[in-house]
């Protein structure tokens, strides 16, 4: 990973066999011989530390720390300044999975989960979108259009085909549907109509949150809530989505509902994707009908 990385890597070790001896035997690693010398860290970018003498690895973090240079050594996260996270490499795209030190092994497992769920082709996606990304910025000015242009491309019929390698196919149906935006953002003065979600939160439990709440809330530019949701799910809405709390405060009444009411209205007016969230049903123990 380092050498992939581009990094000019030297090794101190006893000995060295196999993969390594010929990594040294092409000029990729430097091998400067058997015992550690403070002065090895000189000049250096970072160092990790992989043997079991015990006396070694604190000597070399200490070394380290001294020179303000970052050390992980290998399952001493109390001698470590930075820590080696489990890596999904689907170049561009890089996904890192860290336990803070507490249980690599986990870490391992997260990553094999992920790698399965996530298409080999992914990273094609990722090059492709990159080919357009100024074309779109130029031609869709306002955020919000543009992350909902991207929502449609990486959520539909384009995306499919750069998966499966019809990058030809894929780029003609982008440049139509990017036409389509312009032609619509060029000739229509006034807000295009948002659309307001009822989601049920359920018990609480982020895990039981269904899938298709989960998207809107990603997705969503407001989310409108109450006391009766928790922290856990309020915290899977997209980050800089605005959010606004209706519910009861100390000291006060909850927003009457035909207020809640017309803030539904005027944001989706407002050309917003607004999601109403509640705990639990929304036609059960919540308002929905009314709303």
């Amino acid at each position: 990973l380092l050498l992939a990385a581009g990094a000019r890597v030297t090794l101190v070790a006893d000995k060295v066999v196999g993969e390594i001896a010929q990594l040294i035997a092409d000029g990729a690693v430097t091998w400067i011989g058997r015992d550690f010398d403070d002065d090895t860290l000189n000049g250096m970018s970072l160092a990790i530390v992989a043997t079991d003498d015990e006396t070694v690895q604190a000597r070399v973090s200490h070394a380290a720390r001294l020179r303000c240079l970052p050390v992980n050594v290998v399952d001493r996260p109390c001698l470590s300044s930075f820590i080696m996270p489990a890596i999904v490499d689907r170049a561009p795209i890089t996904i890192a999975i860290s336990t803070d030190g507490a249980a690599p092994a986990l870490a391992r497992r997260l990553r094999a989960e992920i790698e399965r769920a996530l298409p080999a082709t992914i990273g094609r996606l990722a090059r492709f979108a990159e080919i357009f990304r100024e074309q779109v910025r130029r031609t869709l000015d306002e955020p919000r259009a543009r992350r909902r242009f991207w929502d449609r491309v990486f959520g539909g019929r384009i995306a499919d085909m750069a998966l499966a390698g019809d990058e030809f196919g894929a780029r003609r149906e982008l440049i139509r549907q990017l036409d389509a935006a312009r032609s619509k953002t060029s000739s229509v003065a006034v807000c295009e109509p948002g659309m307001v979600h009822l989601v049920g939160a359920g018990p609480g439990d982020p895990d039981l949150l269904t899938l298709k709440a989960h998207r809107l809330l990603q997705s969503a530019d407001v989310v409108i809530y109450d006391r009766l949701v928790s922290a856990e799910i309020l915290a899977m809405a997209r980050r800089d989505a605005e959010r606004v709390y209706v519910g009861k405060r100390r000291g006060q009444h909850c927003l009457p509902q035909a207020e809640i009411n017309d803030l539904l209205v005027a944001q989706a007016r407002a050309g917003k994707s607004v999601v109403r969230l509640k705990g639990g049903d929304p036609f059960v123990f919540g308002r929905g009908g009314e709303e």
